[in-house]
């Protein structure tokens, strides 16, 4: 594995650090007045979710971690479990259906997901960046309420609740950013 200079931290990247498998998600590179720069990593843990704040001088070495990235089909949920297809190999996988949180309800069937491996064990699966879904519930249209900026509540298909704007109405599909979890257009 390569290693890298504190300094050289960016997020996204996958450190391997404390013996376990960490994900920078923010990244402040800090000037001290006195004494050496330093980079304020958060951290966190891509097998239990914790989270740490670490300091990285310049010197540090750090190890980078390399994830491989699959694309997988989602087949079917059975038990807790989310089975997968790989579309190259046509090799069945089950991952827990907890490894997507929030983002669980926006999954479908024979959707294309891109899963990161690292050796054997998956570590983080990723969703397309929006998906269509369908409005099952919302308030009716109130007239006048047109001004910019008010939202509604709405219940998807699939149980998810978002604010949509006031045109949008019962059985109508709209775009869903899973990154989010927002309203992001019309489809």
């Amino acid at each position: 594995m390569p290693k890298i200079n504190g300094n050289e931290i960016r997020p996204g990247h996958v450190l391997a650090h404390d013996s376990g498998l960490w994900s920078a998600v923010r990244v402040d590179h800090v000037k001290p007045g006195k004494g050496g720069a330093f980079a304020q990593v958060e951290l966190k843990n891509l097998r239990n979710g914790s989270k740490l704040n670490q300091r990285f001088r310049s010197a540090d070495k750090v190890e980078r971690v390399r994830l491989e990235q699959r694309e997988q089909q989602f087949l079917y949920e059975s038990a807790n479990m989310l089975v997968f297809m790989d579309t190259a190999t046509y090799e069945q996988t089950e991952l827990p259906a907890d490894i997507l949180g929030a983002r669980r309800p926006l999954l479908q069937d024979g959707m294309t997901v891109h899963i990161e491996y690292y050796g054997t064990e998956a570590l983080n699966a990723t969703l397309p960046q929006k998906v269509t879904c369908r409005v099952v519930e919302t308030e009716p249209v109130v007239k006048g309420q047109t001004a910019a900026g008010s939202f509604k509540p709405a219940v998807l298909e699939n149980g998810l609740r978002v604010m949509v704007p006031p045109f949008i109405g019962p059985n109508e599909d709209i775009v869903v950013n899973t990154g989010t979890l927002e309203y992001s257009e019309r489809a």
